[in-house]
């Protein structure tokens, strides 16, 4: 078919799945969490290895997406793995988490910090306005068009990554050290390692690492997915994981905690510290420029998950549909029109809250479909294998595990909510399945 040819005439590049990887996992989680860690947490030492800890996982799971990218190269990410590898309903549980709350949520989110950070430097600024501005406006660009999608993509990620860097040597050169030890000097320092204290924040630098499998979602518009995707995954969190580390020390290096405790700016108020009120409110705005990179990310990669799921399942068919450019523009109006109503209501921070162990519960499992995998299709292909197989992937699964108990520990209302967005998955699974033979069973007679 003719209009067949252009949809492949443009494959993701190594450069773009890398950019796509960091901007999906570069937003508002480091911008804004630290303040709440340090109300806990006083320890240098803890607070640096809370990000490191949370890289580790990252890392961990993208070796494992890795393997399964590449035994198992098509777009959907969880959702194609979970259904291959335990059962459709699995998947499809995994794909309407990601497409209802697990893209559209934190694109909201995102939007709404940008909005926020913009009218803090031009106080006329309405950041609905704004929020839904942009959205609309990215939305519109990547449905037009994925090769100027993908190099938008890839320029405001360059200049994040720059921007970070940059802020980070100054941070270095201009601060005035704080009396804070970034080594462990005694064992109380180990001890909040283990602490709940250290658990709960935990959960709030997951949600910041969150983004790290944004590429697998991606597979089938991937050049050569098969080697380039571990690629994609290990390079881009590693990246994060490096620029995390390194603004969140500049932040305790230069600013005392007391400023920092309670507050959602944190960039803004470190900023502030570093180089007073005129470039704390330029760094404001350069953070709401950032998180045009995480929104248009989003925007990018969520769509996919809806348009795979289509393609499987009768009721949501009309959403597989793609353009002549390959695009899966209806999927893309989907995740828009539940974008804004989360911005127009403001209520979408409580759906982040739950969301965090479902989308959690998921990537434990996709992980833990590794080894069900390797004994079930021992001869499927692999090009690529997970390094430290078996160790990296129980290490994650520990980490993740202990952090999924705490939170359904400590947080048994929002484990409830998020159970019960899961029933009403189940049943539109099971509806989506009725329709479906009914309607074969109807054509036949």
């Amino acid at each position: 078919m003719p209009s067949e040819a252009p949809a492949t005439s443009y494959k993701i590049s190594v450069l773009t799945g890398i950019a796509i990887v960091v901007a999906s996992m570069v937003g508002t989680g480091v911008f804004t969490s630290l303040g709440f860690q340090v109300l806990g947490i006083q320890s240098g030492f803890a607070l640096l290895m809370l990000w490191a800890v949370g890289g580790v996982i990252a890392l961990c799971g993208a070796l494992c997406y890795g393997e399964l990218a590449a035994a198992m190269p098509r777009s959907g990410g969880e959702y194609h793995y979970l259904s291959q590898i335990y059962h459709p309903v699995l998947g499809f549980l995994s794909g309407w988490v990601s497409a209802t709350v697990g893209f559209a949520a934190p694109t909201a989110l995102a939007a709404m910090a940008l909005g926020k950070y913009t009218q803090s430097v031009w106080p006329s600024v309405s950041p609905m306005v704004l929020s839904v501005g942009v959205v609309f406006a990215l939305t519109v660009v990547h449905a037009l068009s994925r090769q100027v999608g993908s190099r938008l993509q890839v320029v405001i990620t360059s200049v994040k990554v720059v921007v970070l860097v940059a802020f980070i040597g100054a941070g270095l050169v201009v601060a005035t050290p704080q009396p804070l030890a970034f080594l462990p000097h005694t064992s109380s320092d180990w001890h909040q390692l283990l602490s709940p204290a250290f658990a709960i924040s935990l959960i709030y630098v997951s949600y910041a690492y969150s983004g790290w499998n944004a590429a697998v979602y991606l597979t089938g518009e991937v050049q050569n997915p098969q080697r380039n995707l571990p690629r994609i995954l290990l390079i881009g969190t590693a990246i994060v994981l490096c620029l995390y580390v390194g603004l969140n020390f500049v932040f305790l290096y230069s600013t005392p905690i007391s400023k920092l405790a309670g507050q959602v700016e944190v960039g803004f108020v470190a900023a502030t510290t570093l180089f007073g009120i005129g470039v704390g409110r330029l760094m404001g705005a350069v953070i709401a420029v950032l998180l045009v990179s995480t929104i248009s990310s989003m925007i990018f990669a969520g769509p996919r998950i809806v348009q795979v799921m289509g393609e499987d399942l009768a009721p949501l068919r009309p959403l597989a549909q793609v353009s002549r450019q390959g695009i899966p523009v209806r999927a893309m109006l989907f995740q828009l029109a539940l974008t804004l109503l989360f911005i127009v209501s403001a209520t979408f921070e409580a759906v982040l809250v739950y969301a965090g162990f479902i989308l959690s519960l998921f990537t434990f499992l996709t992980v833990l479909g590794l080894f069900v995998l390797r004994v079930r299709r021992p001869n499927l292909p692999r090009p690529y294998r997970t390094w430290g197989y078996p160790i990296t992937p129980l290490l994650f699964l520990g980490l993740n595990g202990w952090t999924l108990w705490f939170l359904a520990h400590d947080k048994p209302l929002e484990t409830c909510y998020g159970l019960l967005t899961l029933a009403a998955g189940l049943i539109i699974y099971f509806l989506g399945q009725w329709a479906t033979h009914r309607f074969v069973g109807l054509g036949r007679t």
